[in-house]
This record gives structure tokens, C-alpha cells and sequence, in this order.
């Protein structure tokens, strides 16, 4: 499974649990980048485990491939990253997730008293936005999108 030249696409997909077809996507999607070894066959570092794993754990938080891809370039480049390199990447991933934290809780909180301030009409809505004032901040259910009423 492990050669002493890095993993394989098979020995790969069996740590991670991603089919090997997931495996060549990323990396296409360059969020890997394995090399070829004399008999040309794809060899991946075992730190590609942890990119592999941030990956999946970004997406199923929402995150886009290219926002996850922005995010691993801050990974040194030609060596294993370390605990503080992962430390100081999740420190920029945590801003994000607490920005969704926020939003949710806020559509958590209000989803009940109006669901569209500044974009629906509801009768209900005269309390929480007398004259659609959010209206004049834009498009969209404002209160939702961190303005306040």
C-alpha cells in the first residue's frame, strides 16, 4: 500500500474513504499535486491525507472547491506542512466559519418574524420594517444579510 516514494492513488482512497475518480478530480481541481514515478504512476506525499481531509470537511461546510484551493495555497510549498502551518490556516477558516455562524443564527433567530424584509411584502412585515425601510439598503432579505432594523 505505502511505497517508500509516497502513497498510491489505490493506498490514497483507501485512507481517505474518496473514490479514486474523487481523487484524480482534485487533482484536476488542483488541490493536490502527486508525482510520477519512474514507471509513471501517481505518487502522493502523506501530508496529501490532511489536504485531502481539510477538503472534505470544507466542502461539507459549504465551502466551494476554489475557496478551499485559496485556502491550501497558503500551505508552504516543497515540504510537509506543520501543526502551525494547519494552525495559521484554520485561523483564515475560522473567520469564515464564524461569519456563516453568525448568519445562521441570525436566520435561526428571525426566520419566524419575517422571512424577507427589504424583498417580500407580508402584512406582518410593517412591525419589523415599517415603510420597507430595508428596502433602501438593497436587494434581498436585508435583516438576514446583517442589517438591522
Amino acid at each position: 500500500m505505502v511505497v517508500n516514494e509516497g502513497l498510491t492513488i489505490g493506498a490514497l482512497a483507501a485512507c481517505t474513504g474518496l473514490e479514486v475518480s474523487a481523487i484524480r478530480y482534485y487533482e484536476a481541481q488542483g488541490l493536490i499535486k502527486p508525482w510520477r514515478n519512474a514507471g509513471g504512476q501517481r505518487r502522493f506525499a502523506r501530508a496529501d491525507l490532511r489536504r485531502l481531509s481539510f477538503v472534505m470537511i470544507a466542502q461539507s461546510l459549504g465551502h466551494s472547491l476554489p475557496e478551499i484551493r485559496t485556502l491550501l495555497e497558503a500551505l508552504p510549498k516543497g515540504r510537509t506542512p506543520t501543526k502551525s502551518d494547519w494552525t495559521r490556516l484554520s485561523g483564515a477558516f475560522r473567520e469564515t466559519l464564524d461569519a456563516r455562524i453568525a448568519t445562521l443564527t441570525r436566520l435561526r433567530d428571525n426566520l419566524d418574524g419575517c422571512i424577507g424584509c427589504g424583498c417580500l411584502s407580508l402584512d406582518a412585515c410593517a412591525l419589523y420594517n415599517p415603510q420597507d425601510r430595508a428596502a433602501k439598503s438593497g436587494q434581498g432579505p436585508r435583516y438576514l444579510m446583517e442589517d438591522r432594523p
